[in-house]
């Protein structure tokens, strides 16, 4: 009997186990914010796409949200805490509202506390005269310099992306492809970036970063130059490249398999091998 009760307890414990093991993992919050952007950048379009992108791998689940009309969103301090990571589809422009004090200190206490933080395409033109929001992303679009100097782009086109630093998580396994988008250059910035991918600008004469990670206090940044349009968006490495780089920076790894794509077993931040050379963008 009491042989009996053993064998009943430890099947109980197994199938507890078994129960435990097949709950979905825990999927990663996503705070999407957008509004605002120059003509040319349709971001009611971008913005379904970037989070259609996420939710397809199955590891997202991702709310948009009109930073414009909701500045809200970032003062609350207590609500952003329900997220891993903010992805900024938003160049927002000087004509809007500023953003108030508190709503720029919980957006950089939201990285430099240890969560993530993703800027997309021209996301790094926002808020020209703000020092430490240059400092977060790393590398930023210049409007203020003579126009010779400023930040720009030759005709949207195809172009060839070499993969910088192919160990890093993020870039594991993918290989150098054909983009059709624009092609940004002469970034400002002197900020310690970890470039994992490039192009050679014909309109700048120099390799330019297009992919690039850094830190930010405890937080992980990733920059992303890629994405004018949904075309833009629907390359497949580019897509795979964004996914990964936004699971990255939300929680410094990139897990095995999936539609995203992992970068396999033991991918996590800081693993990513050797340095790649910092293509400069001054």
């Amino acid at each position: 009997m009491r042989r009996m009760r053993v064998v009943v307890m430890l099947a109980a414990f197994a199938l507890c186990g078994a129960g435990q093991a097949a709950e979905p993992a825990k999927k990663i919050k996503v705070l999407l914010l957008t509004g605002s952007d120059v003509k040319s950048h349709d971001w009611t379009k971008t913005s379904p796409q970037l989070k259609k992108i996420l939710e397809d791998t199955g590891r997202f689940e991702v709310a948009i949200v009109n930073m414009v009309e909701n500045q809200g969103i970032l003062e609350n301090t207590d609500g952003l805490k329900a997220y891993d990571v903010i992805v900024q589809n938003c160049y927002y422009l000087p004509d809007k509202p500023p953003l108030s004090d508190k709503a720029k200190e919980n957006l950089l206490g939201f990285v430099r506390d240890g969560k993530g933080f993703v800027c997309f395409h021209l996301s790094s033109a926002s808020w020209q005269d703000w020092d430490e929001w240059h400092k977060m992303v790393g590398r930023w679009w210049n409007t203020q310099l003579p126009k010779e100097e400023r930040s720009g782009h030759g005709p949207r086109g195809k172009f060839q992306v070499k993969i910088a630093n192919p160990k890093h998580p993020i870039t594991r396994g993918i290989k150098d492809f054909e983009a059709d988008d624009e092609l940004y250059a002469k970034l400002s910035g002197t900020e310690p970036i970890e470039v994992l991918a490039t192009a050679d600008s014909d309109w700048s004469k120099k390799t330019e970063p297009l992919v690039f990670t850094k830190t930010y206090g405890k937080g992980r940044v990733f920059h992303f130059c890629f994405g004018h349009d949904v075309p833009a968006l629907e390359n497949p490495s580019v897509m795979q490249l964004f996914a990964r780089g936004t699971e990255w920076a939300a929680t410094g790894n990139v897990a095995r398999g999936g539609k995203g794509g992992g970068a396999g077993k033991g991918a996590a931040a800081g693993k990513g091998g050797k340095k790649a050379k910092e293509a400069q963008a001054k």
